[in-house]
């Protein structure tokens, strides 16, 4: 037997496999180890942020149980920081996750501020840009996945920022009563939400490169045009 046949084939390596995409459109294949899980502690967390979500709402609305309705709603942006770390710490970052907890954190944001509006406990001058900044993002989220881009991982910065938010309007809410002390932490919650709300910016226009590169993706991958 020759020496010819004792050597086996090498498969090639798929084009563009694990490298080649942008920083911030497509993770390393290493970290995209195990990606297609479904049930985990991260997914389940996000799950439990929506449900968080419709108990605040009736406790503030129909109840009008201020109190009880601020502990909930810091309850669910806690678990905003809570997926986050035990994804990356235990290795379960997935692609439903990836969808699921930015969803999950819009959904969250715009019932607390359209809420709150309701309420009486936030200003104009602060719901307004918010309100307009999640709209523009998901927005644009929405036209790069119809024209098939691929997907745009949040960054650092805007988790920060969310995070930042998740905490003020707690505190805005429950500063949002009688008293001294509730009038004092009501005006605490407005000067930390400010820089809040610049670094929620900050990071929408952080995406702009990055929703460039993942069209440039996508042109290069020959996707027709719509």
């Amino acid at each position: 037997m020759s020496r010819g046949r004792l050597h086996r084939a090498v498969p090639a390596a798929r084009p563009g496999a694990g490298a080649g995409a942008p920083e911030g459109v497509r993770g390393s294949a290493a970290a995209q180890g195990d990606l297609g899980r479904i049930v985990t502690v991260p997914n389940v967390l996000s799950l439990a942020r929506i449900v968080l979500v419709g108990a605040y709402l009736d406790l503030l609305l129909w109840q009008d149980d201020r109190v009880v309705a601020t502990v909930v709603l810091a309850v669910a942006g806690a678990t905003d920081f809570a997926d986050g770390y035990i994804a990356r710490r235990y290795d379960q970052v997935t692609t439903v996750g990836k969808v699921l907890d930015p969803v999950a954190d819009r959904i969250l944001l715009a019932a607390a501020i359209i809420s709150m509006i309701v309420y009486g406990a936030v200003p104009t001058w602060l719901a307004a840009p918010v309100i307009s900044r999640e709209a523009l993002v998901a927005g644009t989220v929405l036209v790069l996945a119809s024209l098939g881009a691929p997907r745009i991982d949040v960054s650092l910065t805007g988790k920060a920022a969310t995070f930042g938010l998740m905490v003020c309007f707690p505190l805005l809410l429950l500063g949002h009563g009688p008293g001294g002390f509730a009038r004092a932490l009501h005006d605490v919650a407005l000067v930390l939400v400010v820089p809040a709300l610049v670094l929620s910016f900050a990071a929408a226009l952080g995406y702009v490169p990055v929703a460039r590169r993942a069209m440039a993706v996508r042109r290069g991958a020959g996707a027709p045009l719509p």
